[in-house]
């Protein structure tokens, strides 16, 4: 399956789903419902937790959301950090193991456990690597996998999906180039040039793309495309005058980092607009055509043809649909290349 998206609406988001389609990629908790927790409010905590973490270093082992108060939950390793914390007026959690130990681990598995079909990003809830393996790695695979997570101790924890994480070509609807279809993630622009990003390993399958599946019309060119390692392309206008910056009747005003727990949404030709949480981020996913590094792992369920598409909260931009596994009938899990990350290497910015 591939994810994809639409054609742009103004500057910001634009995502019907196209193309290349992803294989079937894809606080602690209570039991009380969680309160209304609106965007414009995580925006601002996010901010705040994001600037505490930098300064932190290693004594923080990240962020999250609470979905049960909505607030933003700190993890620090000592009482000085939480004192830290606690003054900028964010909710501190002492945990057991640093920042420093659970990059180790993950350093542990990208030496020893590359295998593709598995991924593992830090679960700052439990404070551990959440390490996933799918339907393909079985028998002596699986076996080497687990006995790295065992070596890990209670620093790692193993669990399966169903499905393949996977980014091959397929269709959905709205950008075509290179024989496939891929999905218009975010307008963006450098001063007076407009261009679109998109999934890189949908940039790497054309240099040209167009806005039908006959290709008589023109859309713009790939500047840059980088997969495996990241997943992002920047692809630049051709058409004149300026792309819409809306999603439907939600416009894309900013971009930022995404936060664990949040409620996320998701938007692509295929499957339309779904709806998650983020579960992780800078997770690694290894596909059969390489890893990929430092994306926002998400329970929003995606198929082919939403390949490339937009991630958003509200009027913020997040990230761009790289694959996963699961559907849209049984749920599964999606990873995403951060806007953010993408916006930074192009020196570009949505609108």
């Amino acid at each position: 399956m591939r994810f994809t998206s639409s054609l742009p609406r103004r500057a910001g988001l634009i995502v019907t789903a196209v193309g290349l389609t992803v294989g079937t990629l894809f606080a602690a908790p209570t039991a009380q419902a969680a309160p209304t927790v609106y965007p414009a409010a995580v925006d601002r905590a996010a901010d705040t937790a994001t600037t505490l973490a930098a300064t932190l270093g290693t004594r923080t082992a990240g962020t999250y959301l609470d979905r049960a108060t909505g607030k933003m939950v700190v993890t620090v390793t000592d009482s000085g950090a939480a004192d830290t914390v606690r003054s900028a007026g964010v909710t501190p959690r002492l945990v057991a193991r640093s920042g420093a130990q659970l990059a180790s681990a993950t350093a542990t598995l990208d030496r020893s456990a590359r295998i593709p079909g598995t991924a593992w990003a830090v679960d700052p809830v439990t404070n551990q690597v959440e390490v996933t393996a799918d339907s393909t790695v079985t028998g002596a695979k699986l076996a080497q996998l687990k006995a790295v997570v065992t070596k890990l101790g209670g620093a790692a924890r193993i669990s399966t999906v169903s499905g393949t994480f996977s980014t091959s070509a397929s269709g959905g609807d709205a950008i075509y180039g290179g024989g496939f279809r891929c999905s218009l993630g975010f307008n963006v622009r450098s001063g007076s040039t407009y261009y679109f990003l998109t999934a890189g390993h949908c940039g790497n399958s054309a240099s040209v793309w167009y806005s039908n599946s006959g290709l008589s019309t023109r859309l713009g060119t790939t500047q840059s495309s980088t997969f495996p390692g990241a997943d992002r392309a920047l692809v630049r206008y051709t058409t004149t005058g300026v792309p819409p910056g809306t999603v439907g009747s939600q416009d894309i005003t900013s971009s930022r980092t995404a936060v664990v727990n949040e409620t996320v949404t998701r938007r692509g030709s295929t499957t339309g607009i779904r709806s998650g949480r983020v579960t992780a981020l800078n997770a690694t996913v290894n596909y059969a055509e390489g890893s990929v590094r430092g994306l926002i792992r998400t329970s929003v369920c995606a198929e082919g043809g939403d390949s490339g598409g937009a991630l958003y909260a509200g009027s913020a931009a997040l990230g761009l649909t790289s694959g996963g596994s699961g559907n849209c009938s049984s749920g599964g899990t999606t990873f995403f290349e951060p806007v953010t990350r993408a916006l930074s290497a192009y020196g570009v910015s949505v609108y």
